[in-house]
């Protein structure tokens, strides 16, 4: 009887601990309260259509520095005609348990700067990102928390490629002066 005691609650503890929490990400639900609309732009205004763009959220603890964001889930691609500029909304688990405060960010880019977004920054491709979306992670059977307070953003020229293009245009400008 004991054995069977011992037993049950080392399933129970490591059930625990393997708990993850979980939230949905996505930039579009009108029913959560406040509403979630965060449309996902390129450079010119226009909304991120298809797979010439991969999404991903990036997650922190809460009271860590912001270096220590880290990729979690599989990127996704941005959805087609009127609802580009958004996504099919994916739960994602992440590292930390139930109930634990986290910051999340949504970052995009051109999918022809490779599978990341770190990839598309050193190839020079467009990149944005939002805003942290502050919440607390959920553990099943509870709904996963939504990425309420995401707001819209817009993808920019990595600044490196902005101030090489700036050092170009200032070189034309001074040669034509000479």
């Amino acid at each position: 009887m004991k054995t069977l005691l011992v037993a049950a609650a080392l399933g129970f503890v490591a059930v625990g601990a393997l708990a993850q929490g979980q939230f949905t990400f996505g930039n579009k639900n009108l029913a959560a309260t406040p509403p979630i609309d965060a449309k996902v732009f390129n450079q010119l205004g226009a909304p991120l259509d298809g797979t010439a763009y991969w999404t991903q959220a990036y997650v922190k603890l809460a009271t860590d520095p912001d270096s220590s964001y880290a990729p979690v889930g599989s990127a996704v691609n941005f959805r087609t005609g009127n609802n580009a500029g958004y996504i099919v909304p994916v739960v994602v688990t992440t590292p930390y348990g139930g109930g634990v405060a986290i910051n999340v960010e949504m970052r995009a880019w051109e999918a022809s700067g490779g599978t990341s977004y770190e990839a598309a920054i050193a190839s020079g491709k467009l990149v944005g990102k939002s805003l942290p979306v502050a919440l607390n992670v959920t553990v099943a059977p509870n709904a996963p928390s939504d990425m309420t307070g995401l707001t819209s953003f817009s993808l920019v020229p990595e600044p490196s490629t902005f101030a090489l293009g700036l050092l170009g245009a200032a070189a034309l400008l001074l040669r034509r002066r000479s």
